[in-house]
């Protein structure tokens, strides 16, 4: 009796599975979205945009980038529009380190535990710790000297930002701490010729039109930065603290793995592509393509480096 009832059981569940497996293979059969939580312009908005045209060409489906920038709250209002979607990859998040660091801290009830996986991480945003050409200091270690008997004014675009916690721990291990310091809208080449500040952390696409005139410290980055191959990155400088403000694709937990690995392809091919690496020339954005399980890893590693900046920072 028992193997009577069981036999019909266990037909239907294959029967049950062999209509939903076409269904699954179809992904994607609508428009995807591509969510940005930041305005349109930036490196990972104009990256997104590759991966979502790619994406559109490659599938067949409409593909767009929305941007959902969230003023003062950063980008979590945008991380709350995916973590709202189902889980079915037709939203993506493209997402900066905080999201899955920093935002189940929040108390943000659609964040909190963390609700993403990561499809895979595509850039690292290349900041540097930059100063005057005529600086009394080539290098962070006279920097930190010089700084014991001097003040020195840094300018940043913001304390809660890692570039600018990972430059303030570098002081530290350094021994010296800086006299002030303050958040620009803007970093760039007028901002230490006009003697603003002494040392700005800022991106190296907003002071390449004057390079030849300024002194790269270190780079806030996981690995060199092309247009200053000499500058030290923080890793080498202070290994504790090595920290870089990278973004990558996520989708909400619990999205079938054939769906990420679709998404992923997509993405892995755009980044290794010809236009994904002019850019990245122009612009001295470090791009690259890792995968989910070096995304899951990067990310637990990080999320103790910044538990040990914060301590550091008083944070």
């Amino acid at each position: 009796m028992h193997k009577l009832l069981t036999a019909p059981l266990a037909a239907g569940a294959l029967a049950a599975l062999t209509l939903a497996s076409p269904a699954q293979a179809d992904y994607p059969d609508r428009p995807v979205e591509f969510v940005v939580p930041w305005p349109p312009g930036d490196l990972e908005d104009v990256l997104t945009r590759m991966i979502a045209e790619n994406f559109q060409e490659t599938y067949g489906q409409p593909a767009a980038v929305v941007n959902k920038p969230g003023g003062g709250g950063g980008p979590f209002p945008g991380a709350v529009y995916v973590a709202d979607a189902p889980a079915d990859g037709y939203t993506i998040g493209s997402f900066v380190i905080g999201v899955p660091i920093v935002g189940p801290q929040l108390g943000i009830p659609q964040l909190q535990p963390n609700p993403f996986v990561p499809v895979g991480i595509f850039l690292t945003y290349p900041f540097v710790i930059a100063t005057a050409k005529d600086a009394p200091y080539d290098s962070i270690d006279e920097l930190a000297e010089y700084a014991k008997s001097h003040d020195v004014t840094l300018g940043h675009f913001g304390a809660a930002l890692p570039p600018t916690k990972a430059t303030l721990a570098l002081a530290d291990t350094k021994g010296f701490s800086f006299a002030s310091d303050a958040a620009f809208d803007a970093l760039d080449c007028n901002t230490l010729a006009s003697g603003d500040v002494d040392v700005i952390n800022t991106t190296v696409q907003l002071v390449s039109a004057c390079l030849d005139d300024i002194k790269v410290l270190a780079t806030v980055t996981d690995r060199p930065i092309a247009m200053v191959p000499d500058a030290p990155t923080i890793g080498d400088l202070a290994p504790e603290i090595d920290l870089a403000l990278w973004n990558g694709l996520f989708v909400r937990k619990d999205t079938p793995q054939d769906v990420i690995d679709k998404i992923a392809a997509v993405a892995k091919k755009t980044i290794a592509s010809d236009k994904a690496k002019d850019f990245a020339e122009k612009t001295g954005a470090l791009i690259y393509w890792k995968d989910q399980a070096a995304s899951e890893a990067q990310i637990e590693k990080d999320g103790k480096t910044i538990d040990k900046i914060n301590e550091m920072v008083g944070q």
